[in-house]
């Protein structure tokens, strides 16, 4: 979770509310010993900003069990 003082939220509010709104994570602003916090009421997706890779597994996952990665990787 991101803190900042009242000034640096003050100096800088839409950089943050949009930062909290892409991101979910809620924002703690401090004030005189005391802390305020601004966080998305609805929930983010987190998949949505995710690229699309069809070519990272080419075929079906479960194949992948048995592979024998102990030729590929130098284990100590």
């Amino acid at each position: 979770m991101n803190t900042v003082t009242v000034t640096e939220l003050r100096g800088n509010i839409y950089n943050l509310l949009d930062e909290v709104l892409a991101t979910g994570i809620p924002l703690e602003i401090r004030k005189g010993g005391r802390k305020l916090r601004i966080a998305p009421v609805e929930p983010v997706d987190k998949f949505a900003n995710m690229v699309f890779r069809p070519d990272v597994i080419n075929g079906d996952p479960a194949d992948l069990v048995h592979i024998k990665w102990e030729y590929d990787v130098d284990l100590p």
